[in-house]
C-alpha cells in the first residue's frame, strides 16, 4: 500500500463512514490531477470494491454503457448480456448484482469521474437517483463514493439542484492541493532533495498538484525540470492547460477568458472590470463561472479593507494558470531551455513577487501561527489608495499586500518579499513603509494598533532601518 501524503482528515472521515451501520454517500471532488482517485483507492486498498467504474471523457452514451457493463461483468464474474440500452436498465442490473452478493459486511461502490457518464440526453442522473434514492440508501451495508473532476457539475447537479440528490451526500470532500509542507514530503518520497527556496518556486509553478510534482525527476536542476515539463516540444505537461479547463468546466472558454483577464491584473478585477477586459457579455453565465472558479479555488474573492461598498474583487489564485499565461502560452516551442534562460529576467522576478503573495494567502494559517495569533479571529484582505483620495497632501498613494485585521484590536500590515537572501531595508524603502502605514491610518480612520510585518524568504537584515518592523515571518514558517 502506497503512503498517502496529507489528507488526514479525509482519510479519517472515509473510514468513519465505512464503519457506520447505515448507508452512506460520499462525494469527493476537486480539480484534475489533485489525487481524488488515489485517495479512495488507497484508503480502501485492503477492501474489495463491490463495484467500481470510471466514466470516459467525451464518449457517447452507448460507449459509457458498454464500459459500465464491462465493469459489472468483472465484479459479477458472469456475462451481463446484452449491453443495456438505457441507464435505468444498467442500474437495475447493478441492483440485481448487489442483491446476489451480500457479504454481511460494508460494501463500497466507487463511481469515478461520474460527471462524464452524464452525457447529453442520456437521462443518466434520473437513473442514478432512482438507483440510490429508491433502493441504495435503504441498504445499510452500502457505501457509495462519487468522484469527479468536473467541479461545476458536482456543485450544480449534486449540491445545489433541488432534485432527488439534493442533500443526499452524507459527506462532501473538496480535495485541495498540497500545502508547502506536504509538497516537501511528496518530493522527498519521490527521492527529490530540494531546498525550500526551490520548493517554493516549484509550488508557485505547479501549485501543490501531486500529478504535476510527479513529473519532476531526481537529479535534474530545477530549471531543467521545468523546461522538461513545460517548454520542451511535447514535454510532459505541454498540453495540460486546455485539458484542465475542459475537464473541470462545461463551456470552458468562458472560464479561460475570465482567468486570462485576471492574469493581467495583480490586484485583481471587479466583475465590471472583468467584462471590459474579457469582452464577455454581462449575463448569468458569467456570474456562474465566477462562482464556480471561486469554489474550485482557482479565483480568490475579497473586498478591499475599509471600503464602504461590498463590491468584490476577483484575483487569480491558481498558480499553474498564472504561470501558463505569463510564460507558457506565448513561449512554448520557441526555446526548449526557456526557463533556464530566464535567470534574473525582470519578468520572472515580477512573477515571483506576485506568486509569493498568493502563496502566503494560501498559507494564512501558518502565517498566523508564526505571528502568535493562531487562535485569534481574523479577516484577511488587500488594500490600496490613490493619492487623490487622501486628504493629506504630504502622503503618497499606497498599496499593502496583505492586511490581517485581528479581533484583538490590532492589524498586521504585511509586506511580502521573495528574495534570494536576507532582505535589506534601506532608507528609501523605510520611508515607503512609513508612508503606507500613515496612509492606511489616515484613510481608514482605524483606532487599532498597526503592526508593520515582513514576510520574506530568509528574514530581514538587521540595520538602522529594520527596527521599524515589529513582526517577521520567513519561508520556513510557511512549511509548518
Amino acid at each position: 500500500m502506497a503512503t498517502i501524503i496529507g489528507r488526514k482528515q479525509e482519510q479519517k472521515e472515509l473510514r468513519r463512514l465505512f464503519s457506520s451501520d447505515e448507508a452512506e454517500m460520499v462525494v469527493v471532488y476537486g480539480r484534475r490531477r489533485v489525487g481524488k482517485t488515489f485517495l479512495v483507492n488507497q484508503v480502501f486498498a485492503q477492501e474489495e470494491f463491490a463495484f467500481k467504474v470510471t466514466g470516459l471523457y467525451k464518449k457517447r452514451m452507448n460507449v459509457q454503457l458498454e464500459n459500465f457493463t464491462t465493469a459489472l461483468n468483472e465484479y459479477s464474474n458472469s456475462e451481463v448480456s446484452p449491453t443495456p440500452k438505457t441507464w435505468m436498465e444498467a442500474f437495475d442490473q447493478l441492483k440485481s448484482h448487489l442483491k446476489k452478493t451480500k457479504t454481511g459486511k460494508k460494501r463500497v461502490l466507487f463511481f469515478d469521474e461520474l460527471p462524464w457518464m452524464d452525457t447529453k440526453g442520456s437521462q443518466f442522473l434520473g437513473a442514478f437517483e432512482w438507483f440510490w434514492n429508491g433502493w441504495g440508501n435503504a441498504q445499510d451495508d452500502l457505501m457509495l463514493i462519487v468522484c469527479g473532476s468536473a467541479t461545476n457539475w458536482i456543485i450544480n447537479k449534486f449540491f445545489k439542484q433541488k432534485g432527488g440528490l439534493y442533500n443526499r451526500a452524507n459527506s462532501k470532500m473538496f480535495l485541495k492541493p498540497f500545502t508547502l509542507a506536504e509538497t516537501e514530503q511528496y518530493l522527498q518520497k519521490q527521492g527529490i532533495e530540494m531546498e525550500r527556496y526551490d520548493i517554493a518556486q516549484v509550488y508557485m509553478i505547479m501549485g501543490g498538484i501531486p500529478y504535476y510534482l510527479k513529473q519532476l525527476e531526481a537529479g535534474r536542476p530545477l530549471a531543467d525540470n521545468i523546461d522538461n515539463c513545460f517548454f520542451k516540444t511535447n514535454g510532459k505537461l505541454w498540453d495540460e492547460f486546455e485539458n484542465l479547463y475542459e475537464t473541470l468546466f462545461a463551456q470552458s472558454d468562458i472560464y479561460i477568458r475570465i482567468a486570462e483577464a485576471l492574469a493581467s491584473k495583480r490586484m485583481g478585477l471587479t466583475r465590471e472590470e472583468i467584462i471590459v477586459v474579457s469582452k464577455l457579455p454581462d449575463n448569468g453565465a458569467l456570474s456562474r463561472a465566477l462562482k464556480d472558479l471561486v469554489k474550485c479555488g482557482f479565483v480568490r474573492a475579497y473586498t478591499y479593507y475599509g471600503r464602504k461598498t461590498k463590491t468584490q474583487t476577483y484575483q487569480l489564485a491558481d498558480f499553474y494558470t498564472l504561470f501558463y499565461f505569463r510564460f507558457i502560452k506565448d513561449s512554448y516551442g520557441q526555446d526548449e531551455h526557456f526557463w533556464t534562460h530566464m535567470l534574473d529576467n525582470p519578468k520572472k522576478n515580477t512573477w515571483l513577487g506576485y506568486s509569493f503573495e498568493q502563496l502566503i494567502k494560501d498559507h494564512i494559517e501558518q502565517v498566523k501561527k508564526a505571528l502568535g495569533i493562531a487562535s485569534v479571529l481574523t479577516q484577511q484582505s488587500c488594500w490600496f489608495i490613490e493619492q487623490r483620495d487622501l486628504d493629506d497632501d504630504t502622503l503618497s498613494g499606497a498599496q499593502i499586500d496583505l492586511v490581517i485585521d485581528r479581533r484583538d484590536k490590532a492589524i498586521n500590515l504585511c509586506e511580502a518579499k521573495f528574495y534570494s537572501g536576507e532582505f535589506t531595508i534601506d532608507k528609501a524603502y523605510s520611508l515607503t513603509l512609513r508612508n503606507k502605514a500613515a496612509a492606511f491610518k489616515a484613510a481608514t480612520k482605524t483606532r487599532k494598533s498597526l503592526v508593520p510585518t515582513m514576510i520574506t524568504t530568509f528574514g530581514i537584515k538587521r540595520n538602522m532601518y529594520s527596527g521599524n518592523i515589529q513582526q517577521e515571518v520567513t519561508l520556513d514558517d510557511l512549511f509548518t
